[in-house]
């Protein structure tokens, strides 16, 4: 009997796990088939997603074509440390090289107008930079101190004191002195070095009587009554016996310099310190290098010459 009741209640639990196994199964195929989905809210929710992506393209989109139509702010061309002998004339000369006096404020436009001036030879050692309203150009400005004129291409030509070729622009205020009989077999273009012996001897006395002017006489520069400087007979090649170098003045009197600076000894000639004491003292004792003399020799050596210049060097 109790065998039998043993054997009841193990096949009672095997139909009960059967049959909880079957209720499963039916719960399962009762669930929520595909037809049964919200279709249209699901619709809606990927439309609200694809809408919320379209609308970020976009407005990157258009702010990126806004940037490009809307023109950057523009600020104007600034030359920052110009030389007091820099006139108007080459300031606009400097602009219209550069591209303009306004510029868009932009991180090319330093690089275009540097790029611009490079070829400028009145300019050296250029910094372009642009701030929130200007673009700002800084340089080591070239001041000419000789002309050349060169007859065979019909235009006339600068020099600054380092022989750099610099491309003609009237400049009256300057004391600009032409040197005449420069070899011109090859004339360098502008921004070049113009490297020539000749050419340096005259442009050496230029720089030399412009320093002079800067101790001795100021107010009334010697240099500006000096029209041009020969150099023909450089180191003796026309005639040894001749000067080498020679000047003339505005108004038409000879100034027998006699050799090249530094070489007065070779030549038996007063020393450049006698000379430039004895032009000076003439220039300071009549007021002109004229003075009713036809021309002024200073190439004979003295003994006692008034030296105004010892004081100053």
């Amino acid at each position: 009997m109790l065998e039998l009741k043993a054997h009841v209640a193990r096949r009672t639990r095997k139909i009960g796990l059967r049959e909880r196994i079957r209720s499963w199964r039916k719960a399962r195929a009762k669930g929520p088939t595909l037809r049964d989905w919200n279709w249209a809210a699901i619709l809606k929710v990927i439309g609200v997603i694809v809408f919320l992506a379209a609308s970020g393209a976009f407005l990157r989109y258009a702010e990126a074509y806004v940037r490009t139509i809307s023109p950057a702010r523009e600020g104007s061309l600034t030359l920052v440390a110009i030389p007091g002998w820099a006139d108007c004339n080459l300031r606009e000369r400097v602009a219209e090289i550069a591209g303009g006096t306004r510029f868009p404020l932009t991180e090319d436009t330093a690089a275009l107008v540097a790029r611009n001036l490079a070829p400028m030879a009145w300019l050296d050692d250029l910094d372009v930079q642009v701030t929130h309203n200007a673009v700002r150009v800084k340089a080591r400005w070239r001041k000419p101190v000789a002309l050349i004129d060169v007859p065979e291409d019909r235009k006339k030509i600068y020099v600054d004191a380092d022989l750099v070729v610099l491309d003609y622009l009237p400049m009256p205020h300057l004391p600009i002195v032409e040197i005449k009989g420069v070899d011109l077999n090859v004339v360098p273009r502008p921004g070049q070095m113009f490297d020539q012996q000749d050419l340096a001897a005259g442009v050496a006395l230029v720089v030399l009587l412009g320093r002079m002017d800067a101790q001795v006489t100021p107010k009334n520069p010697l240099l500006e009554q000096i029209a041009s400087i020969d150099v023909h007979n450089f180191n003796g090649h026309q005639n040894p016996r001749e000067p080498h170098v020679t000047l003339r003045s505005k108004d038409g009197t000879q100034i027998i310099w006699g050799a090249e600076i530094g070489e007065w000894t070779k030549q038996l000639e007063a020393t450049d310190e006698q000379k430039l004491a004895k032009l000076y003292a003439y220039y300071r004792d009549y007021g002109s290098l004229s003075a009713g003399a036809r021309y002024i020799n200073l190439r004979d050596p003295q003994d006692k010459v008034p030296q105004p210049i010892d004081k100053y060097r």
